[in-house]
């Protein structure tokens, strides 16, 4: 037990050891050499990375005060002209409440699907485990182009899908999967988790394999049966990582391009199009209006930002 005596000559201590108050210590000729040397390290990247980056991001800003098309580009009268075009502009509120629901729909269902799988494929007593992990994670490797060829040949009106509903005599007749809005969407969202659940897979599965053995062997003598373990358990082991997944798996969707893109061009009618896609469209084809569309990039840019710091409030709970 600790002495009053001893907490007195404790605090003595402390109180010797704290840094006098004043100017800093000044460098030794060594130490001054080894921070130059850091700095000279650092300056390079950091200027690459303020040219690259911020200098652009700092010219898109400039170029979203601006109207006109093509490269006859004046500031807007008044200067927020592009923010407010954005209100009544129906096609980008239709892209905002696709992409939208393509985040409501698609990351849960990914996310949970890449947690069973990897679940089961931790299971020591899994023959071929090697093979279901590569097998499983193959999509996130395989050329986005080439996907998209093949789910359009797959749900193409004499694709296969139809051949098989037709065989199966589930429809009367073959459907136009990607002429309906509501079919389009789905192809998108079906290739959205065929690609991506065995990418964020190998997230929670390297989660597993670092989780402490002998805390889940604790949890079954005390009684805890496998449900109860997993919850219990193992999700709050793995939370880390899961908010890290969720926070990629927002931001990517928000920012989604390639599947719109390449598997039903937004269409029909932009019912399938993405915020990210309209601002392609608006940017770099028909009429190009580049100061519109570096307007939009902002707006996404701030939605992507507050949902990230959304997420990283309500899921960070580390002290």
């Amino acid at each position: 037990m600790t002495t009053p005596a001893a907490l007195t000559e404790l605090g003595d201590t402390k109180k010797s050891m704290k840094r006098p108050k004043g100017p800093s210590p000044k460098l030794s000729p060594a130490a001054r050499r080894r921070s130059l040397t850091g700095w000279a390290f650092l300056l390079p990247a950091a200027a690459l990375i303020g040219i690259m980056m911020f200098w652009p991001m700092f010219q898109a800003l400039i170029l979203s005060f601006k109207t006109g098309r093509g490269t006859n580009l004046a500031f807007a009268d008044p200067l927020w002209f592009n923010y407010t075009r954005m209100l009544h502009d129906e096609v980008f509120i239709q892209t905002i409440k696709t992409t939208m629901l393509y985040l409501v729909i698609q990351v849960p269902i990914m996310l949970i699907s890449a947690l069973v799988l990897a679940n089961i494929l931790n299971n020591p007593r899994l023959r071929f485990k090697g093979f279901w992990r590569t097998a499983i994670f193959l999509p996130a490797a395989i050329s986005l182009v080439s996907y998209s060829l093949v789910f359009r040949t797959i749900f193409a009106t004499d694709g296969l899908v139809n051949d098989w509903l037709l065989a199966l005599h589930l429809i009367d007749g073959p459907v136009n999967w990607l002429g309906q809005p509501g079919t389009a969407r789905m192809v998108i969202i079906l290739g959205l988790l065929w690609r991506w659940t065995g990418y964020n897979m190998i997230f929670y599965l390297a989660g597993l394999q670092n989780i402490d053995p002998t805390t889940i062997e604790a949890a079954k003598i005390d009684g805890a049966g496998p449900l109860r373990t997993f919850f219990s358990v193992t999700i709050p082991q793995l939370k880390p990582m899961i908010l890290l997944t969720v926070i990629m798996s927002i931001n990517g969707t928000l920012q989604m391009f390639d599947e719109s893109f390449n598997l039903t061009q937004g269409g029909p009618a932009n019912t399938s199009m993405t915020m990210s896609h309209y601002l392609y469209k608006v940017s770099f084809q028909n009429n190009p209006n580049f100061g519109y569309g570096a307007a939009l990039s902002y707006v996404i840019l701030i939605m992507v930002a507050i949902l990230a710091a959304i997420q990283m409030k309500v899921g960070d709970k580390r002290d």
